[in-house]
C-alpha cells in the first residue's frame, strides 16, 4: 500500500504542476482564440498510461504471490500427508505383528486384506478408517 500512496502523492504533485500551466494556456487560448495545447493532453494520456501500467504490474505481482502461497500450502499439505502415512505404516506393522491370525479379528482381517495388494496396505486402510 505504501507504493500506491507514493504513486498517488507523485500524481498529485504532477497534477498541481500541470494545472497552473493548463489554466495559463486556457486564458491564453481565450485571449488568442486558439485551442488548448495537445502537448498537455498527451502528457496526461502518458501519465494515465503509466498509472494503469503500474496498477497492472502490482496486480500481477499480487496474483503471483497468491499462487506461490497456494503452491507452498499444497506442498506443506503433501508433506503432512506423507508424514501421516509413515506414522500409519509404523502403526500398521505393529498391529500386524500383534494380531493373532486365528482370532476372530485376524480371520476377519484376512478376508478384508484379500482386496488389497498387500496386508500392510490393508492394515493402513483399516487403521485409517478406525481413527
Amino acid at each position: 500500500m505504501d507504493s500506491i500512496d507514493q504513486l498517488l502523492a507523485e500524481l498529485q504533485t504532477e497534477y498541481k504542476e500541470v494545472q497552473p500551466q493548463q489554466q495559463q494556456s486556457k486564458s491564453a487560448t481565450a485571449k488568442s482564440g486558439m485551442p488548448p495545447s495537445p502537448k498537455s493532453a498527451s502528457f496526461m494520456d502518458n501519465l494515465l498510461a503509466e498509472v494503469q501500467a503500474d496498477f497492472a504490474e502490482q496486480d500481477a505481482a499480487i496474483e503471483l504471490k497468491k499462487q506461490q502461497e497456494l503452491e507452498q500450502k499444497r506442498i506443506r499439505q503433501e508433506q503432512l500427508k506423507a508424514k501421516q502415512l509413515e506414522v500409519l505404516k509404523v502403526q500398521a506393522k505393529e498391529w500386524l505383528a500383534k494380531v493373532d491370525p486365528l482370532s476372530s479379528e485376524g480371520l476377519w482381517f484376512e478376508r478384508f486384506a484379500e482386496s488389497y495388494s498387500s496386508k500392510l496396505e490393508a492394515a493402513i486402510e483399516y487403521l485409517r478408517s478406525n481413527d
